[in-house]
């Protein structure tokens, strides 16, 4: 018996239509996370910008895990610049890399010190003279504890979700985010990206997405669809 496959829908012709297109994607993601936000618990910029470092190639749910001892033994960037890295590196052990994101760490923890006057900066050009930093976290940092639209967080969500429903073409994080700022409204950057992370993770998963599921089905012609 022939399995049976779903119709992959249409692509868009024109502008217009694939204008109207996005206007589907963001009202469906709108329905799905109307209150996105970040997954790493945190209360200010500077413990953001180190669950961010601790995030690299590890979940937000070990990160969560990890922090609150971790700022309770060193609850400054002042504490963090004096620590030793042997021993910061074992604090956050658990997280992976420990030995570069402890380096990272102190470095960061310095720089802001020195430079900054202990507060993490709050443009794109400053954050990306601190170790550790590039634009994803950059990003990560300045949207959300500070509601600056810097650009848009790429991580492995995003980037997979935006091939798949066809807003970019690009491989590279960098590329991938200049072709979503072109075309998503700034003042929807930082929640489009919380948006996105968060249907990663529930409903457009890398093995097995659950098409079905997923309000945007009718209008996504991605190649790996589960029907």
């Amino acid at each position: 018996m022939a399995v049976q496959t779903a119709p992959k829908p249409k692509r868009p012709q024109t502008e217009a239509e694939r204008k109207a297109r996005l206007r589907k994607i963001l009202r469906a993601l709108d329905e799905l996370y109307p209150n996105a936000t970040c997954a790493l618990h945190h209360r200010n910029a500077w413990e953001l910008l180190v669950a961010t470092i601790l995030s690299a190639q590890c979940t937000d749910k070990r990160v969560n895990e990890v922090t609150p001892g971790l700022f309770q033994k060193y609850p400054t960037v002042r504490d963090f610049a004096a620590a030793s890295q042997e021993e910061l590196a074992q604090d956050i052990r658990s997280t992976g890399f420990f030995n570069n994101k402890a380096k990272a760490l102190i470095g960061a923890a310095r720089k802001i010190l020195a430079d900054f006057g202990g507060q993490v900066p709050r443009t794109m050009e400053e954050m990306l003279t601190i170790p550790g930093v590039a634009r994803k976290t950059a990003n990560v940092v300045l949207g959300t504890a500070y509601g600056i639209p810097s650009g848009i967080v790429v991580d492995t969500h995003v980037q997979r979700i935006a091939r798949r429903l066809d807003l970019t073409r690009q491989t590279d994080p960098n590329k991938i985010e200049q072709d979503l700022m072109k075309l998503i409204p700034k003042e929807r950057w930082i929640l489009f990206s919380h948006q996105v992370i968060h249907h990663g993770r529930n409903l457009c998963t890398a093995r097995r997405p659950r098409c079905a599921d997923c309000p945007m089905n009718p209008f996504c012609y991605a190649e790996d669809k589960t029907v």
